[in-house]
This record gives C-alpha cells, structure tokens and sequence, in this order.
C-alpha cells in the first residue's frame, strides 16, 4: 500500500471532518496525532483473508459468550477529539452500549492491525501512540502479512506491556479482556502454509 503523511500544519478533528468531503474515492484518510495520513484505497487479498479469519473468530465467540461486545471492521471510524485521532483499524472490538445511528466510537476494548512493509511505521509507531491513550483500550495487537508474527501489547495497571512474540502455528493469541483464544494457525489460515512457519 503506498502510504504518506502529508506535511502539514496539526488538524483538528473538526478541521480533518470538514476535508473529507474533498477526498478522492480511491484514498484512505487518517488523522493521526493530528497529522493526515494518505494511503489507497484497497489491499492485497491475504492482508483481507486475515481480517476476516479474525472478525469470523471474534463475532462467533462473542455471540457465543452474550454480551454487549461488537466487533468493526477497517471502514469504521475509531475517532477521539481530544487527541486528533481519526483511524480506521483493521478490527476493532467495543463493549457497552451504542446508538444505532452512531458512525464512530472511541473507547474500544481491542484494536488489531494487520501490517505490510508500506504500513508498518505508522502502525507500529504513529497508531500505537495513538491508541495507548485510551482509557478503555485494553489490547492492541499486531499481525504481519507476511509471515507468522503476532505482536500483543496489553494494558496492566503499571502501563503498556509488550508479551512475548508468537512466531509458530502453534501458538495462541490470548485476549483476557473478551476471554478469547486463537491459534496463528487460524489466523493465518488460507494466507500461509504451515510448512512456511520458522
């Protein structure tokens, strides 16, 4: 994905709502840290295939379990006027209630992002800034396209940790937050072959 940030000076939320209706139909826009940031619109089938292995295995054990929580999808605004944030996650997952006619939330449980060579400065740096600011985010986990490596960062009461990487199919993502397990195996699957996995 080509991705830049555009040299500017700092938006606000308000100033980023009223640009969108100048954006091209075939660009994303972010407002991060209050810097706008490009990228096209669309991605390659493997960065969707793990996005949807994800939504089916979080909406079902969501149903499953009852309960308030929702899980959205990257074309859902995570938005919070304090810090000049307007990111669209690749999954993010909101427990409590919500107004039907709502078109953005800012306090999600967990955030994942898939990251590729084009996004894995901003996601790695620019959005996790971002998103540990928030009081209700409880897990925000990275998943490379490219190979079997899952990052978790979850919050404890002394701050942010980093758990240790998970690089084999074997391993299990854990979301103490929503009680949620997954292997790399179904995260991954129809992506990569197992035999590809270090």
């Amino acid at each position: 994905m080509n991705i830049h940030a555009i040299k500017q000076k700092h938006l606000s939320l308000a100033d980023f709502e009223d640009m969108l209706f100048d954006r091209p139909e075939d660009e994303k826009w972010e407002l991060i840290n209050g810097a706008l940031v490009k990228s096209m619109v669309g991605a390659r089938i493997d960065h969707h295939r793990i996005i949807s292995n994800l939504d089916f295995a979080l909406r079902d054990h969501l149903r499953k379990k009852g309960g308030p929580c929702e899980v959205f999808r990257e074309t859902f605004f995570l938005k919070e006027e304090k810090d000049d944030l307007a990111a669209l996650p690749d999954i993010m997952v909101h427990c409590g209630e919500r107004h039907q006619d709502v078109t953005s939330l800012n306090d999600p449980i967990v955030l994942v992002e898939v990251i590729s060579p084009g996004s894995e400065r901003r996601d790695r740096v620019s959005k996790r800034a971002a998103y540990e600011k928030l009081p209700s985010l409880q897990h925000f986990v990275l998943v490379e396209r490219d190979e079997p490596l899952v990052e978790l960062f979850s919050r404890r009461q002394d701050g942010w940790h980093g758990l240790p990487r998970l690089e084999r199919f074997s391993d299990v993502l854990e979301l103490p937050a929503l009680d949620f397990r997954i292997s790399l195996a179904d995260i991954y699957r129809d992506v990569l072959q197992q035999g590809e996995s270090a």
